[in-house]
């Protein structure tokens, strides 16, 4: 059971890396792949504070960016429109996004100042995150609209934290930003929350 696990974990990896920017497949009714893959790349993203944490700190910058956040939210509802999302829900769930990685971010902001700050050179905000930040913007924009159908449902918010927890179970992920993953997904249904945690 052992090995088949760990043959099943790099392969799921693998699966929600790819669905990240490939087109988008179609869902049979009832099936939660589309769920899973949108907490796949939340998921993504969120792994994306640390690298823009420690660019931050290594330039003396504010973990709060308010101009550049709120042009991300407004071009996520052009993005939105285009992908036929709701820009409303688009926006809620990209500040959901904003939101949990500057929870991650701050919460190393303060490892770092009471253990010992990052020794290794951060990695360029401009050139190497920003970019990769951009390419999940678009794929998570398409992921909305695969979820947007199932928003409504009675059952969407159990929905969600039945995906999660299969999507846990599959990976090796940082469990100490579980809540941080857990805020990210806050308005994935119309009723909010996730499950018995909303």
């Amino acid at each position: 059971m052992n090995r088949l696990f760990r043959f099943a974990a790099p392969c799921a990896l693998a699966l929600f890396a790819c669905a990240a920017f490939a087109p988008a497949p179609a869902f049979a009714d009832g099936d939660d792949t589309a769920l899973t893959n949108v907490i796949a790349l939340a998921w993504q993203r969120l792994a994306l504070a640390e690298p823009v944490a420690r660019w931050k700190w290594a330039n003396h910058q504010a973990i709060t960016d308010t101009p550049r956040e709120q042009a991300l939210l407004a071009d996520v509802e052009k993005r939105a429109a285009a992908a036929n999302v709701d820009p409303a829900f688009a926006r809620a769930f990209f500040q959901d996004q904003i939101d949990a990685s500057k929870e991650v971010q701050n919460a190393l902001f303060a490892n770092w100042r009471a253990t010992q700050p990052p020794q290794e050179p951060a990695p360029d905000l401009a050139t190497s995150t920003r970019p990769q930040l951009d390419r999940l913007t678009q794929a998570l924009v398409a992921g909305l609209a695969r979820v947007q159908p199932l928003r409504a449902a009675p059952d969407c918010p159990s929905r969600v934290a039945q995906a999660l927890a299969n999507w846990k179970s599959l990976t090796r992920y940082d469990s100490t930003r579980s809540n941080a993953l857990t805020h990210a997904l806050g308005h994935v249904c119309e009723s909010g929350g996730v499950g018995a945690t909303g």
